[in-house]
């Protein structure tokens, strides 16, 4: 399988990490995400849904 053929999600902040609980704050940093409005292009996989879950009052998950 190639890695084009995998398929991927978009992942933007769009709320501050500003009074967040740390953990919340370590998962968007593991994500990528380090500043508003800042979108990533990770793996689709159950663990990287697991961490959109975990801050998904803070994120937004583009099509």
């Amino acid at each position: 399988m190639k890695v084009t053929d995998m398929a991927t999600i978009k992942i933007k902040q769009t709320k501050s990490r500003i009074g967040a609980p740390i953990d919340q704050r370590r998962t968007l940093d593991a994500l990528g995400l380090h500043k508003l409005n800042n979108v990533v292009e990770l793996e689709d996989n159950p663990s990287i849904r697991g961490m959109v879950n975990k801050v998904c009052h803070l994120v937004t998950v583009i099509d």
